[in-house]
């Protein structure tokens, strides 16, 4: 018996999304801190869309929840189970709260799956028997594109068995660190010879043996392992000063003692075209230090007569730093202020005539940190490196979107990194093999050898990151960002070269210990993962495995081009412990699933060939009793006929060509959202697309009829998406899911020729009605909203004609003179004008507003959140009932705004939005503490 399962109902959405906008924020542990990996699902979606793909929803129990409120009650108990296991505190095992929640969503997937087989479950209380019972009974979870391996680990941490599969051995590796390697070794003593033995002062990691017996586990779960890492790591630390120690030299102050320098900072340099100046003249994209504590700038010397320019140090009594010499578009000369075309520094470069001058040095001495000039013997000694071997491997052979380098002349990976940033990691990647061999003399065996050093291996990969010549000064955070905090590289003209002997940022032992505290973390007493490397349209999947994935998102990522950088020193490291892994030079390409313009022709015909393929796989393989869960996110980058995308169109059509229908769609907050107001180009949302077999007889429809169901179905999936509080920048693209759920329902849409209409065609009809259901939402407004929206729409905030407003304002049943009392509109000498956010008066108060408006409520939230999430919250905490209309304005006024390409004001509603649920948390918890307020407001139109 097929039974729905609880993901095909409902889900917690505001809490799985608000625990999940976490996640990007969190560090030291975090599974996403191993090894750099582009677009990662947060854990704590993972964990939920596989609970719920897995746990019966209780009107599949009848017997069991006979009505309709007892459906509800357990579904809400489900509810709290997934809203406690989610939580990243609760993956602590050593936490009882944590190994609580955690043995509660074990044991009710078990006891979903004893009554699909029509068995008893297993004791409750005995976690163990439930993990046993899991291990024999439950179907695995199979991710085919398990990237950075977020699915298949949270897929473990539940008790499944989880199988990993990627093309990319970057990616595989990832997984075997996450799932296979942990639960080899876990419980295991460390073997370095310092180690001792954990002082444990309760039962707490006590367990019976054969023969009832009580046993001592001195190192639970990874802790040896962690203990190796971090030993063997010390050691590595010591055997490379000893032999490149010399290069990183301390500085020697005026008062005789001794700093350790940090970071010795460095801008790109070309010659001045100027025949009249002729410098060597810097490329500085910021000329700031520091903005931590007291601010430090670069200030220039410019030395007319030796044609170069040196540097000295400012602070901001001595005034204020210059603007950055170098954009886009192209440099100036900081000399003669000649302006050059940036592909005059492109030809230069691919001349050899793209140097590099070293402009500062930050030190420690003590607890101060300095700031200082250049010091000549530090120049010459950084220019006295030679190195006599690195990784000879090459670059994509054209620039792309991810790696633009090519257009300045570099052809290898090498060229990335100054000389003795290579000979650092060539040391550290010929220490990989030395550690082992110790480990082996320190009596490891050579698995458990290989497992330490493919750890230490990852640490030297985070060097790479962090230490090369596209990394970044933060001076706000005093700190250097790795190259690859993007999705790829292009041109860095002023970088910070950091010392790994050095305790300050990004050096070798805080690489160690960011690898060591994920180890630690990892679920150990789990069912054991299997990883493997290959193509996903031709894999093989056995045992008819539950299918969660995530799968490439059309030409957003090229996955094989970014990860060579990684495996350009993970080869030589680990090529001896996994032979087939890393055989290649370079990472595969011909089979990656990507539309790489640069590489295939049609590229968008072959993804979706791909994609289909590997979705009918899917399909035939996959669990009849599950539904398949796939996440997908696509940033809207062309419009056709409304608003469409050809990565949704490319995955949708692969989707209906494998015979899939959609069952359900969820909108998850999985991408990193820091920046509320940022307007780069990237989703906070991902569409968790649940779906399952279309049935054989499923009929034919019209196209009139697809579009009566859109307009019929599409007005209550929406409010449940606005409820859910889906950013407004991402509501085109969520309401893709519940318009193709209809779609796919059908075998096929017949239009009025009784031909098939394609899934663009259908993306066009989805985003047409999206417009009009939120045209339809203006009937909850009031007059002077509704008034208010109409003039924005053709307006925004500028003037127009005062005849004009007022014909409109008769239509809407309203006066120019009473929106004027209303306090949202200035009129005079025949013009009239919206007020915009700032210009609105500080002390308003909705509660003695004589005529209310929707329209001001909404604005007000808007000026108060750029104040301060504070200001917001009184606002909200006296709106009452008004609440959800004024949201439902900030999505309508999102969705005019880019349609109308008025990019602030869009992104200021988005903001509102996507910061609504801390807002809307932090005013209930006002009100509450507060005497009871009224139930609501009313509005002009109420009165």
């Amino acid at each position: 018996m097929v039974r729905k399962k609880l993901i095909e109902v409902d889900l917690p959405l505001d809490a799985i999304n608000a625990e999940s906008a976490k996640d990007a924020s969190l560090t030291h542990g975090h599974p996403s801190t191993l090894q750099k990996w582009w677009a990662r699902r947060p854990l704590a979606t993972c964990r939920a869309v596989i609970f719920a793909s897995m746990v019966d929803d209780p009107s599949a129990c009848p017997d069991e929840f006979p009505t309709e409120d007892s459906q509800r009650k357990e579904r809400r108990r489900l509810h709290d189970i997934i809203c406690k296991m989610i939580k990243w505190k609760n993956t602590d095992q050593s936490r009882h709260e944590g190994k609580s929640a955690q043995n509660q969503a074990r044991y009710e997937i078990a006891r979903s799956v004893a009554r699909t087989r029509g068995e008893a479950p297993p004791p409750q209380d005995d976690p163990a028997k439930v993990l046993c019972y899991l291990r024999d009974r439950a179907p695995p979870v199979h991710d085919l594109f398990a990237g950075g391996g977020s699915i298949p680990l949270e897929a473990q941490r539940l008790g499944l068995r989880a199988i990993a599969s990627d093309l990319n051995p970057v990616s595989v590796l990832i997984n075997k660190a996450l799932i296979e390697i942990p639960t080899m070794f876990a419980g295991k003593p460390p073997k370095n010879p310092a180690a001792n033995p954990m002082e444990i002062s309760t039962n707490k990691f006590m367990k019976k043996d054969k023969d009832e017996k009580q046993e001592q586990v001195s190192w639970p779960g990874t802790a040896g392992l962690a203990s190796d890492i971090r030993y063997y790591g010390n050691w590595m630390r010591r055997e490379a000063l000893k032999r490149i120690g010399r290069f990183y030299p301390t500085l020697k102050l005026s008062d005789g003692s001794e700093a350790t320098v940090i970071v010795w900072m460095w801008a790109r340099t070309v010659p001045c075209p100027n025949p009249a100046c002729g410098i060597t003249m810097p490329l500085i994209g910021s000329f700031t230090l520091s903005k931590v504590d007291s601010e430090y700038y670069l200030r220039p010397i410019i030395d007319l007569r030796k044609k170069r320019v040196l540097f000295d140090i400012q602070d901001h009594r001595e005034g204020v730093p210059l603007r950055s010499t170098v954009n886009r578009s192209g440099a100036t000369c900081i000399a003669c202020n000649h302006a050059v075309k940036l592909d005059y520094v492109r030809e230069q470069s691919k001349e050899g005539r793209l140097g590099k001058q070293m402009t500062a040095i930050i030190a420690k001495n003590g607890k101060r940190r300095l700031y200082l000039p250049v010091n000549k013997t530090h120049v010459q000694m950084e220019q006295s490196v030679k190195v006599d071997w690195c990784p000879n491997t090459p670059l994509p052979n054209r620039a792309t979107k991810a790696i633009s380098l090519q257009s300045y002349g570099m052809k290898y990976w090498h060229e990335v990194f100054t000389n003795r940033q290579l000979l650092t990691l060539v040391t550290f990647t010929k220490l990989i093999g030395e550690a082992r061999n110790a480990l082996i003399q320190d009596g490891a065996g050579e698995d458990y050898a290989n497992a330490v050093c493919t750890y230490l291996a990852f640490a030297v990969s985070r060097v790479a990151d962090s230490n090369n010549t596209f990394s970044v000064w933060e001076s706000g955070g005093n700190k250097v960002a790795a190259a690859f905090s993007r999705q790829g590289l292009g041109m860095v003209w002023d970088f910070p070269e950091a010392n790994p002997f050095s305790t300050s940022t990004q050096n070798w032992l805080s690489q160690v210990e960011w690898v060591a505290k994920v180890v630690k973390r990892l679920p150990s007493d789990v069912n054991t993962g299997k990883v493997y490397q290959d193509n996903a349209t031709t894999t093989q999947i056995h045992n008819k495995p539950v299918i969660v994935t995530d799968p490439p998102y059309y030409d957003s990522i090229y996955y094989s081009d970014t990860s060579d950088f990684f495996y350009a020193w993970l080869r030589p490291m680990l090529r001896e412990f996994y032979p087939d892994l890393f055989g290649g030079i370079l990472t595969p390409k011909d089979e990656e699933m990507i539309a790489n313009k640069y590489r295939f022709e049609e590229s968008n015909k072959r993804f979706e060939y791909l994609m289909s393929n590997a979705l009918k796989l899917i399909r035939k393989h996959c669990s009849p009793e599950f539904p398949s869960s796939i996440f997908y996110a696509y940033k809207q980058q062309e419009k056709l006929h409304g608003t469409t995308s050809t990565g949704w169109e490319a995955m949708l059509a692969a989707l209906v060509q494998a015979g899939f229908q959609i069952i359900g769609t969820w909108p998850m907050r999985t991408e990193n959202t820091r920046a509320l107001k940022s307007n780069r180009n990237q989703l906070a949302t991902s569409i968790v697309l649940v779906c399952r077999e279309r049935p054989v007889d499923a009929v034919a429809t019209t196209r009139r009829e697809f579009v009566n169901e859109l307009k019929s179905e599409m007005p209550q999936a929406l409010r449940h998406m606005q409820e859910g509080n889906i950013v407004p920048v991402d509501l085109a693209q969520a309401a893709i899911g519940p318009g193709m759920s209809i779609f796919t329902r059908y075998s096929t849409v017949l239009d009025i020729s009784g031909n098939s209409i394609t899934v663009k065609d259908a993306l066009t009809l989805i985003n047409q009605t999206l417009d009009e259901v939120l045209a339809e939402q203006e009937g909850d407004f009031d007059a002077d909203t509704r008034w208010a929206l109409s003039w924005f729409k053709q307006s925004g905030f500028d003037r127009g004609d005062y005849g004009v407003a007022e014909t409109l304002s008769k239509a809407k049943n309203t006066s120019v003179s009473g929106m004027v009392e209303a306090g949202i509109l200035e009129a005079g000498v025949g013009k009239v004008r919206l007020l915009r956010p700032h210009e609105l008066p500080e002390d308003w108060d909705p509660k003695k507003d004589k005529r209310f408006t929707v329209w001001e409520a909404t604005h007000h939230l808007v000026r108060a959140l750029d104040q301060g999430e504070s200001a917001a919250v009184s606002i909200m905490a006296s709106l009452g009932s008004a609440t959800e209309a004024a949201r439902e304005l900030a999505y309508r006024l999102y969705r005019m705004c880019e349609q109308k390409n008025r990019t602030q004001e869009a992104q200021d509603y988005n903001a509102l939005v996507q910061s609504w649920p801390e807002i809307s948390r932090l005013a209930r918890e006002r009100v509450s503490r507060q005497a009871p307020q009224p139930a609501g407001l009313k509005t002009h139109d109420d009165r």
